[in-house]
């Protein structure tokens, strides 16, 4: 089985660009993030072409998350369970992640999968940082109280929070911002200590490798990213992960890519072969610098 997980920021903008990407790598299950859409205008239709059923939790304008499967999608769950909360600040994201569409999880084959998009936190101290560090705990008393170690279970998608110095381009000019901040990376270790592991790191140790770039500046050319996109997986399945890469090539040309690279990692045996574009890269990457 192989478990992609994408943030695609706006799945109406980027369908295009999936359907390229279904084709490029064939993931049994696609986790995706940010779609931008409501339910009543997710694009089952166009799934269903691809040989795919469709779960899509969304609010509209902001947020939204969804999975894509081949093989079977039953026990649907969103946003941990409960009804979202009524949204007092409709114009303005990240500072009620109750009543945002976050989460969504389903049972594809024999894996249960969840699909995340964690609040962006914005500034460290601010309202919007501490409504993320509040998902995080509701998070953890989620798999607290209804999951099992034992369980074959995939968290992925957008977590928004780089766990090590490694995971960002430049530790010092990061520090000191979201994503980085002592708190956050207590609250991802807080889920890993759980029982999860991460799928990625499982199979690449090097630094370098990132899921996101802002669009500004030519970041992506001088790989000025970061590592928030992530693959969590309990043990059983930590055992049976054999590869796991990010796409580098999907964040590349028209029409324009998201901003995130689509994480992958397959089970038990390997998926289709595809070049993610990291070994081309490095020179080009040094003399950009």
């Amino acid at each position: 089985m192989r478990i992609a997980t994408w943030n695609v920021n706006s799945l109406k903008a980027r369908l295009e660009k999936v359907a390229w990407w279904i084709e490029r790598a064939k993931p049994d299950v696609l986790l995706m993030q940010e779609t931008k859409l409501a339910d009543s205008d997710a694009p089952d239709e166009f799934f269903r072409e691809l040989g795919y059923e469709l779960a899509h939790h969304g609010e509209g304008r902001w947020n939204g998350v969804a999975i894509a499967s081949r093989c079977g999608l039953a026990e649907v769950v969103t946003n941990f369970g409960e009804p979202l909360r009524p949204n007092t600040t409709p114009d303005v994201p990240d500072d009620e992640p109750f009543a945002e569409a976050r989460m969504i999880s389903a049972v594809c084959g024999s894996v249960r999968v969840v699909s995340l998009y964690a609040p962006n936190g914005r500034v460290v101290g601010s309202v919007f940082y501490e409504a993320k560090l509040a998902w995080y705990q509701r998070l953890s008393r989620w798999l607290a109280e209804t999951r099992k170690r034992e369980e074959a279970l995939c968290l992925g998608g957008d977590f928004n929070i780089a766990p090590e110095d490694t995971d960002v381009w430049d530790p010092a000019a990061c520090h000191g911002g979201t994503h980085v901040s002592e708190r956050e990376r207590l609250a991802f270790k807080r889920i890993r200590d759980w029982g999860l592991v991460d799928a990625y790191r499982l199979h690449h140790a090097e630094p370098g490798r990132y899921t996101w770039w802002d669009y500004r500046a030519g970041n992506f050319h001088k790989n000025f990213g970061m590592r928030i996109d992530h693959l969590l997986v309990t043990v059983p399945l930590a055992q049976r992960t054999v590869w796991a890469e990010i796409d580098r090539e999907a964040r590349k040309g028209k029409p324009i890519p998201s901003d995130h690279a689509p994480l992958v990692t397959d089970l038990d045996e390997l998926g289709c072969s595809f070049d993610a574009g990291w070994a081309a890269a490095e020179e080009r990457i040094k003399k950009r610098r």
